[in-house]
């Protein structure tokens, strides 16, 4: 045959747009169907009927729906069992072989297919040995039918010739129902070699004289436990770990198993070593045995590892790790005690202590700033200042606490030179100002600017400051190598005292209050008396009251105030006689020249040591 084309026909079309079912005139293949024609002799016969005049018009009956072959037979399979024989020619362990195979065909459009099973280590490539399509059945063209199959039957295949020897249910059902006639079933035959390898090998081995059966039964379910510790701390990244071996007496076996903790950042694999026998010492020539080969026999290892080569105490090498072990269970210790006689199995505390924080130890101090603004230095790369006590800061502003001391000192010149001490409560921090006094031969003012002034028999890393309670009538106060004594404080000094009383000492406060006391009684016998011996002082206090009076009058006395207090730095409430002039100059406020002559006059007539500084001009009364 030279047909090479084998199509089914259409049975779907469209008509005015609709999907419409015609029926095929020609099959697969192209051929001519002969059951949609009648034949010579029903036209002969249907010509000799004339049924219209016995049964009147007979009513047309409506065509029987058609279903393609592909949708009836759609997913619908016959299965066959078979085998075919393969020689094999180059093999003295077989002549032939069995090969098992399935034959399915398909009746949607009578395709088969041969596809042979996976047999597990058999080393031939298996699966699909003929793909689906038709099979031709002769030279002829002809092609295998369903008709032509059955059981008990030789098929050829592309030369070579399968034995079908069973089907399945469904296609013993299927060809029954077609009117086929199935033969009985056969017994698969079975490949020779493949049987012969399922059978297990002899093994010709001297049996021992140690009855395993018995350790068995002795010694089932009996486990030693110990408890080591495999410390990798030398390697980088390495840590010390524990673990728990198990030993197991009824076949001599050893497990390792992990210990894991809460959050420690490992898998959760139980088993560090899978139970098997360690090998402790093996052969010469096993250093070449290959390591990737797990199952390591007797011929490889000359002695392996026992109950008592673990001990307590003792390190021991299992697969390249060096374990410590430090404790085991109650039933080992009983078992050593019973089988080796060991009564002293200790329990070695390997917690390793952690060693005590080191000090942080200060540099000594270098004598330049503050030591709290050094010592940052030493806590940070980047240094911050100090923190301040801000709400002390915002309480206290403003306060400041003034006191007048005189030196110690054995120098002559000394002795008459008076100083002013600002304790600012605020910063704790203490300025000292010294009146300048004219033809003294010593040039006056800052004598200290705002600092700390750390007590002398403080250290240097603990340094203590001096505070408010260390001020009072008669103290003695030492800045930085010089002695000054407390001789004078001012009202607000002792008002803030009596508020505060708990920081301050019952003496320090009875000082001050009876300094106070001493200076009010006499004051007015005082001052007459001054006023009359000394005339010069009471024209003096007249001159400064007309210039504080001047001064209210003008319209810009805040002005004036504000500019009094940012050139008076140490808040002593006093300015000197140029810078007096100089603010009232700079604020266009008029100054009488007599008054300029008169201020003159007086600094030269007073002595020095009743007003140390005629010539500064008070702000109190501003």
């Amino acid at each position: 045959s030279t047909k090479t084309a084998f199509h089914r026909s259409q049975t779907l079309g469209y008509r005015n747009g609709y999907a419409i079912v015609r029926r095929p005139t020609v099959g697969i293949g192209g051929d001519r169907l002969q059951f949609n024609q009648l034949s010579q002799a029903k036209l002969d016969e249907l010509a000799s009927k004339a049924p219209v005049l016995t049964y009147g018009q007979p009513k047309q009956a409506p065509p029987a729906d058609f279903i393609p072959a592909h949708v009836a037979f759609d997913k619908k399979v016959l299965k066959f069992d078979a085998y075919f024989q393969e020689d094999v020619p180059m093999s003295t362990e077989e002549q032939y072989r069995i090969r098992q195979v399935n034959i399915y065909y398909y009746l949607e459009d009578d395709s088969m297919s041969v596809i042979e099973p996976v047999v597990e280590n058999s080393g031939i490539p298996q699966g699909k040995l003929i793909k689906r399509q038709r099979l031709a059945k002769n030279d002829r063209g002809d092609h295998y039918h369903w008709k032509d199959l059955n059981r008990g039957i030789n098929i050829t295949i592309y030369g070579k010739t399968f034995r079908v020897v069973d089907c399945d249910q469904f296609t013993q059902v299927f060809l029954e129902s077609q009117g086929i006639e199935l033969n009985p079933p056969e017994k698969m035959a079975l490949d020779p070699y493949t049987e012969l390898r399922k059978q297990p090998l002899r093994k010709y081995v001297t049996p021992s004289d140690f009855d395993q059966l018995k350790q068995f039964l002795t010694f089932d379910k009996q486990v030693l436990r110990f408890y080591a510790i495999w410390d990798d701390t030398d390697s980088m990244y390495g840590e010390c770990r524990t673990y728990i071996i198990h030993y197991y007496l009824m076949d001599d076996t050893v497990e390792i198993r992990e210990v894991h903790e809460r959050n420690d950042g490992r898998d959760p694999f139980p088993l560090l070593m899978n139970r098997q026998r360690m090998p402790k010492v093996l052969v010469e020539n096993a250093k070449n045995f290959p390591q990737c080969v797990l199952e390591i026999s007797d011929q490889e290892v000359l002695e392996w590892y026992t109950a008592k080569d673990f001990i307590v105490g003792k390190s021991l090498t299992i697969l390249g790790r060096t374990f410590f072990i430090y404790d085991c269970d109650p039933f080992t210790r009983r078992y050593y005690k019973e089988k080796f006689g060991i009564t002293d199995l200790p329990c070695i505390d390997v917690n390793k202590q952690e060693p005590p924080p080191v000090k942080q130890e200060l540099p000594p101090y270098n004598g330049f700033g503050l030591v709290e603004d050094s010592a940052q230095n030493c806590f940070a790369l980047i240094p911050k200042a100090p923190k301040k006590d801000v709400i002390k800061m915002l309480v206290n502003d403003n306060k400041v606490l003034r006191y007048l001391a005189a030196l110690e000192s054995p120098i002559p010149e000394d002795k008459d030179r008076r100083f002013v001490f600002s304790y600012f409560l605020a910063t704790d921090m203490i300025s000292i100002f010294e009146p300048p006094v004219r033809n003294s031969g010593i040039i006056g003012g800052k004598y200290l600017g705002r600092t700390k002034v750390v007590k002398p028999y403080s250290t240097v890393d603990n340094p203590i400051y001096y505070g408010p309670s260390d001020f009072f009538i008669g103290a003695v106060i030492e800045v930085f190598g010089h002695r000054f004594i407390i001789l004078d404080t001012d009202e607000y000094v002792l008002k803030y005292m009596e508020s505060n009383a708990a920081q301050y000492s019952p003496e320090a406060l009875a000082s001050v209050q009876k300094h106070v006391r001493k200076l009010e009684a006499p004051a007015s016998e005082s001052e007459s008396k001054q006023t009359e011996k000394d005339p010069g002082v009471q024209k003096l206090e007249a001159l400064i009251d007309t210039v504080q009076k001047q001064l209210k009058d003008h319209s810009c006395k805040d002005n004036i105030r504000e500019a009094f207090q940012i050139y008076d730095k140490e808040a002593s409430g006093y300015v000197d006689r140029d810078m007096f002039f100089k603010i009232c100059e700079s604020l266009n406020v008029p100054v009488d020249d007599s008054l300029v002559k008169e201020v003159t006059c007086k600094r030269l007539l007073l002595p020095a040591f009743t007003f140390p500084n005629p010539v500064w001009i008070p702000l109190c009364g501003l």
